[in-house]
Formats: C-alpha cells, structure tokens, sequence
C-alpha cells in the first residue's frame, strides 16, 4: 500500500531551473525521506507529484545533460 506524505506543514522552494520568473516555476518540499514532491507554484493547493529520491535524480541527471527523451 502507498501511503501519501503529510504535506501540510512542508516548506517548499522553487526549483533552480524556474529562472526565477514568475510564470514557470516548478516548487519542491524538502525534509520527505526518500521522496521528492514536486507542485506547481501558481497552483500552491492544487495536486503535489510525489517521486521516489531515485528516479527524481535520474531525472535532473537527464535534464542536466540536455536530453530531450528521459528513459523510464
């Protein structure tokens, strides 16, 4: 069974590759052992995407080195 994190009193950050602007900014929570929740800053109460600490570094891995297509 998967089991939602309380996200209640989560402190989030935008995500450094937001660029600062105000429209396209990704945020994360830290301090979720073994998860990474992602939300979109514009829609602070709307639905968080939770992933596991494993794919999330995958992930920024890929988008550091430029790679358009992320293997899943």
């Amino acid at each position: 069974m998967k089991h939602t994190p309380d996200l209640s009193t989560a402190v989030w950050r935008k995500s450094s590759y937001s660029d600062g602007g105000a429209n396209n900014c990704v945020e994360v929570a830290d301090g979720c052992p073994g998860l990474v929740p992602v939300r979109d800053s514009k829609v602070p109460d709307g639905r968080v995407l939770v992933f596991g600490t494993s794919p999330w570094r995958t992930f920024l891995t890929e988008i550091k080195r430029g790679d358009r297509h992320v293997a899943g």
